[in-house]
């Protein structure tokens, strides 16, 4: 190889390995330090209000509404801990919600911690309002202006960032809900120490909710240095006229409001009002103090240990409300001692007793007077189907005792469940000292109007402790079975337009046989029997009764009594929509009977307070014996065949007993045991 290229080679190599001279070192880090410094100039000196706009521009694109910058901007940027201070923030509503603004702050103050943003974290220092007005509303669909999903669903919970610091002074809050129907002006306060309040946190309001004054008041300790693994405390007090809802607890996590938990109390005048609070569909009841522990978890509310009185029964048990599917979705397992019938009224519309004693709202009790009044039994209050549509539910219901009811129930066991609408109570079931009623109703309140549809029966009852006679005998096996179907907005309206049937079956039994004899209209002996006070008592061989219902009006297509010395037969029709009846009783005595009686009995006038008569062409001495029949017998039982005298066969009981097999009446044949007392 000649020299000169190895000489070039060499060079190369030295120039390529060559390490840069110190003075060349210099030189970079003095260009390097000077650029951020010109940097740190530039931030500290920039004047950050030219970029007002086009914040504001930027804002306004991603949310969809105007959002403006007025006043000045400071920002303290090359710190750790970089800040800004903003002056004049307004943002405007969505254009569905029209001119106006969501929130107009005099001034925002905030700091954040610069090293947790490089690990997508937000970590606030500080953070103070001051003199905000924010203006909420949420219109009859279900839009809010504090929505800036744009559309986009999410299924996780308000959730702020941690907060070290966080203060408010002279907050203003307006919240107008089309859909509950609620108007709040409130003032929002958290200060750095305890004020006179002796709390740092403050929010209180007022307005109307539903058309009933509406109260609000919350308070926490001081958000200074908040230890975001501390749980923080707070306690409120909310009203709603009548209604009035306390809470003591605490947030897990401070400004995670997707976790709470607090020991709440809630009282009314009806469980249905908290409606407008929760917006979880409640039933109608009488005035109601619960009290449980209320804790959320996600879209998961639960109340455990709940318990308390509605109406004057007892209520204990668990309640669960999640809230993130399209609906929300309760489930509750309930249970009462000792459950006073007629507070399951207010359920269907109706009312309590209006007897001494009863706990009744106001409403209820002039409610009750009305009916009254007009001698009503079905209450025809117009059923909410928009509440009934806005969950879907699981709930099981057991009673242990009852009291105040028209039959003598013992126990109850009921799981309701709500699905799009449709409203199950499957299956049912009443306990008797003897036998069950058993079997199912629903609702469907899918369409424009509701159908309801009803097929309970009674199954192995005895006939003496459903219908007592004042100390007489009166005793034998008992079915039967109710099929119901009908459309209406309201007990009454359903009740109404019902189609069906209706069937009661005496299998067999025994009646006194002085009433017997009275009832066969043998004066003689009758009389006689009843005023010796013989306790004899003769076989009832057989009773049916069958109703047809169409368009609310049943008709009897068969009624047969039948004993030892008399048959009756009857029909007629009991009308649900003006709720009364009108049923005609015919006689016939199986031996020839020295005074005889020939015109039928009859049964008219309202359900609630029906007479018996007899037809034209009576006797004087013939009303002498309803009225003797009237005071020894209770209204029920005079329903039993008043008879006419003369001659007749026995009644075919076991053709009468196997068609009202055929109907589907759980029959239990086994005859009664005569008892003589």
């Amino acid at each position: 190889m000649r020299p000169g290229w190895e000489r070039a080679r060499t060079r190369i190599r030295e120039t390529k390995f060559k390490r840069p001279s110190n003075r060349a070192l210099a030189w970079t880090g003095g260009i390097v330090a000077t650029l951020l410094v010109a940097i740190a100039l530039f931030l500290i000196l920039f004047d950050w209000n030219y970029l007002r706009g086009p914040i504001g521009r930027f804002a306004s694109a991603k949310t969809g509404r105007e959002i403006v910058l007025a006043g000045d901007l400071k920002v303290h940027a090359f710190s750790l801990k970089p800040s800004a201070t903003v002056q004049g923030i307004r943002i405007g509503n969505p254009k569905w919600a029209g001119p106006g603004q969501t929130a107009d702050i005099a001034s925002l103050d905030v700091q954040v911690k610069l090293l947790p943003l490089f690990v997508g974290q937000v970590v606030l220092l500080n953070l103070q309002l001051d003199q905000a007005k924010v203006d909420l509303l949420r219109d009859r669909q279900g839009r809010a202006t504090w929505d800036f999903s744009n559309g986009k669903k999410t299924n996780k919970p308000f959730k702020m960032p941690p907060i070290r610091r966080f203060v408010i002074n002279d907050g203003h809050l307006k919240i107008t809900d089309q859909k509950r129907r609620l108007v709040l002006n409130g003032e929002v306060n958290a200060t750095e120490k305890m004020g006179q309040t002796g709390r740092g946190f403050l929010m209180t309001g007022d307005g109307s909710l539903n058309g009933n004054k509406f109260l609000l008041r919350v308070q926490g300790g001081p958000l200074l240095n908040v230890d975001t693994h501390k749980p923080y405390p707070f306690d409120a007090d909310i009203r709603s006229g009548a209604t009035r809802v306390t809470a003591k607890g605490a947030i897990p996590k401070p400004f995670d409001l997707g976790e709470f938990y607090m020991d709440t109390t809630a009282q009314g005048p009806d469980l249905s009002d908290l409606y407008d609070l929760t917006g979880v569909a409640l039933p109608n009841t009488p005035p109601y103090k619960l009290h449980g522990r209320l804790s959320r978890e996600g879209h998961l509310y639960k109340i455990d240990g709940l318990g308390g009185r509605v109406g004057d029964s007892d209520l204990s048990g668990f309640i669960s409300v999640e809230t993130g599917e399209e609906r929300p979705y309760l489930k509750a397992d309930l249970k009462s001692r000792s459950l006073d019938f007629d507070d399951l009224a207010a359920i269907f519309g109706g009312v309590p007793s209006r007897k001494a004693g009863e706990t009744v709202s106001p409403e209820q009790a002039a409610m009750g007077k009305k009916m009254a009044a007009q001698r009503r039994l079905l209450p025809d209050s117009t059923l909410d189907v928009t509440k009934i549509r806005s969950l879907d539910a699981d709930v099981r219901y057991r009673a242990t005792s009852i009291h105040d009811a028209m039959l003598p129930l013992r126990g109850a066991d009921v799981t309701v469940k709500l699905d799009h609408g449709l409203l199950s109570a499957n299956p049912l079931t009443l306990d008797l000292p003897q036998g069950k009623i058993t079997g199912q109703a629903h609702l469907n309140a899918r369409n424009a109007v509701p159908v309801t549809d009803v097929d309970v029966r009674l199954s192995n009852a005895r006939l003496e402790q459903l219908i007592p006679v004042k100390g007489e005998p009166l005793a034998g096996s008992f079915v039967g079975r109710i099929k119901l179907k009908g459309a209406g907005n309201s007990v009454h309206r359903a009740a109404a337009n019902a189609d069906g049937e209706v069937l009661a079956v005496v299998p067999s039994g025994e009646i006194r046989e002085a009433f017997a004899e009275l009832l066969g209209i043998n004066l003689t002996k009758g009389l006689g029997l009843l005023f010796s006070k013989d306790k004899g008592a003769v076989p009832i061989r057989c009773g049916v009764a069958h109703f047809q219902a169409k368009g609310g009006v049943l008709t009897a297509d068969r009624i047969v009594f039948d004993t030892k010395p008399v048959v009756a037969t009857g029909g007629g029709i009991i009308n649900l929509d003006n709720e009364t009846l009108n049923l005609r009783i015919q006689g016939h005595s199986k031996e020839l009977r020295l005074v005889r009686l020939l015109s039928p009995i009859t049964v008219k006038g309202p359900i609630l307070g029906p007479k018996v008569g007899i037809e034209t062409g009576k006797v004087v001495a013939q009303g002498g014996v309803a009225v003797a029949l009237a005071s020894v017998i209770n209204p029920l039982a005079i329903l039993l065949p008043f008879i006419d005298p003369g001659l007749a066969k026995d009644a075919n009981c076991a053709a009468l007993i196997a068609d009202a097999g055929r109907e589907g009446v759980p029959l239990k044949t086994t005859p009664a045991k005569v008892a003589r007392r």
